[in-house]
Parts: structure tokens; sequence; C-alpha cells
């Protein structure tokens, strides 16, 4: 597995050599990645209550993260306390270096997210934690997600992108307070059509502090968006699955 692992680095490397740009890492390497627990470099689009969180638990936990905001510079504080791992700027810089990238942001925001950034997500991992609320978002947006269900919705504005719905079942005040707890570790649901990306996933939630519980393919995250008995904090992983019926 070490062997796997350090040929999709170097391949990877000979490819940024060749082009002088990103390089998107080949999906067996993201696997050979979460397998051996090696750094990645990771992205967060939005850094604020859920993206920051995250972000700072996945430098903690050995990661290599680029947060990004519309105001990169009030993220400077973070990223000095947080040290050399981490890094802060505009989403087209973050987008750029990250093979994974973290959706944090209002999703009435992800249609323009989608168009200015999309391309460049093409064949990278998103892990979508957004969740639509009327009042803020609109009733025009909430109602697309209700009607395709919200992994599925935010799929659409992101074709070619390995998209995984999660860590959007719960707030940041927990995330903060239960992330390693002793015994058994907060369950955060994950859906995805994409067993790749899924497996990444799964390892960036262990890594963040947390058991990943599965739930299937995109069209299961409606089944722990808002509104549902799945979506908040749950004491641990059976409960979760028995909950999700997985």
């Amino acid at each position: 597995m070490q062997d796997i692992m350090q040929n999709a680095l170097l391949n990877r490397r000979a490819m940024l050599a060749l082009t002088g740009a990103a390089a998107i890492l080949p999906l067996s390497g993201f696997r050979a990645l979460a397998q051996s627990g090696a750094p990645m470099k990771l992205a967060t689009i939005g850094a604020g209550n859920i993206g920051g969180t995250i972000g700072s638990l996945w430098v903690k936990a050995g990661h290599e993260v680029f947060f990004s905001s519309l105001n990169p510079d009030e993220l400077k504080p973070m990223v000095e306390k947080l040290g050399s791992r981490a890094r802060a700027g505009h989403t087209a810089q973050a987008v750029a270096f990250g093979d994974v990238a973290l959706l944090a942001v209002p999703y009435r925001a992800i249609p323009d997210v989608a168009r200015d950034h999309g391309p460049a997500l093409r064949g990278k991992i998103l892990i979508d934690a957004c969740n639509a609320v009327a009042r803020r978002d609109g009733e025009e947006l909430l109602a697309l997600t209700k009607q395709k269900g919200i992994g599925l919705a935010t799929a659409g504005f992101f074709p070619g992108v390995r998209v995984v719905r999660g860590f959007n079942s719960i707030g940041a005040r927990v995330f903060v307070a239960e992330a390693h707890r002793a015994g058994d570790r907060l369950p955060i649901p994950l859906a995805s059509d994409d067993a790749a990306a899924a497996q990444v996933a799964e390892q960036l939630v262990r890594d963040a502090g947390y058991e990943p519980v599965m739930a299937g393919g995109l069209a299961r995250a409606a089944d722990f968006a808002m509104g549902t008995p799945a979506y908040g904090a749950h004491p641990n992983a059976a409960a979760l699955r028995k909950l999700l019926g997985v």
C-alpha cells in the first residue's frame, strides 16, 4: 500500500512538472492516501462556522488546508494560530490547491460558486455541507432541493465533480464539543454516488474526530436533510444506522 501511495504522489508531481499547473490526483491516488493516512491537500470554500471548524480539525490531523472566503484577510488570525499547514486566500486559489474541497457557504451562493469554479473542480472531490433555508436562500432554491433531493440538487450544479454530501447535519458548536470524544464517536452521515470519493470522505470524517455513517447514494442525502429525524446529533453510529436503515 505504501508503494501505491508513493507512486500516486510521484505521478502527480510528474504531471505538475509537465503542465506547470495543478493536476488532479487520480481516484486510485485518493484511495491510497485515504488508506495510508498520509496528509492530503484540502480546501474550504467558505471558512465560517462549519468551514473554519472542520478545516481546523483537518489541519490538526496533519493535512494541509487552504481556507477561502470573500474576505481572506479576516482569516489571518485563525491561519496564524493553526501554523504552517494552514493558509488563506480567495476561492480560486483554494480550489487550485486542494484535491478535496469542503463546500460550506449559504446555499444561495452555490450557483455562483459553480459558475465561477465548477470547471476547476471537475475530477476533484467536493464535500457539500450546505443547507437550504428559505428565509436566507430563497423559496426557489429550497423547492429545488426538496424536489430533487439536496444531494442531487448540489450535484446538478457541478457536472464532472465527485460530490459527497456530509458535515451538514450538525451545528458548529456540537462539532467543536464532540470532536475526538472518548468512547463512541459522534456519527456523521454521508452520501455519494462515487465509491472512491466516499472512501476519502469517510477517512476525512475520522480524521476530524468523528465516525462516518454511509447512507448510500446521493439520493439518500434527503434522508438526513434538515427537518428529518436523522438530522442533528445522535448518540452513536449504531443508532444512526438504525435510523437510516443501513
